[in-house]
């Protein structure tokens, strides 16, 4: 799995989609401003590392997991049930 600070704005929208959450729904999950998500996905800003690791938090434990950078980049999918 990947470094728990490591996570890519394109991995929380994609995430987010597996998932079905909204920005809003995310920001309630991670308990962080419905900001610090729609910044950190348009690449305005990087989250503080506690905001960051709530949002990676809260969205492992909706279900995704984190793909390792490999040959083709880090990625994300839905964990096994």
């Amino acid at each position: 799995m990947s470094d728990k600070k490591n996570l890519t704005p394109s991995q929380s929208r994609a995430a987010r989609g597996l998932l079905d959450w909204s920005q809003d729904f995310l920001a309630e999950k991670a308990n962080v401003g419905r900001t610090t998500v729609a910044d950190f996905e348009r690449g305005l800003r990087t989250p503080v590392p506690n905001n960051m690791s709530a949002i990676r938090h809260a969205l492992e434990m909706g279900g995704v997991e984190f793909i390792d950078q490999n040959g083709a980049g880090p990625g994300v999918r839905l964990k096994n049930p």
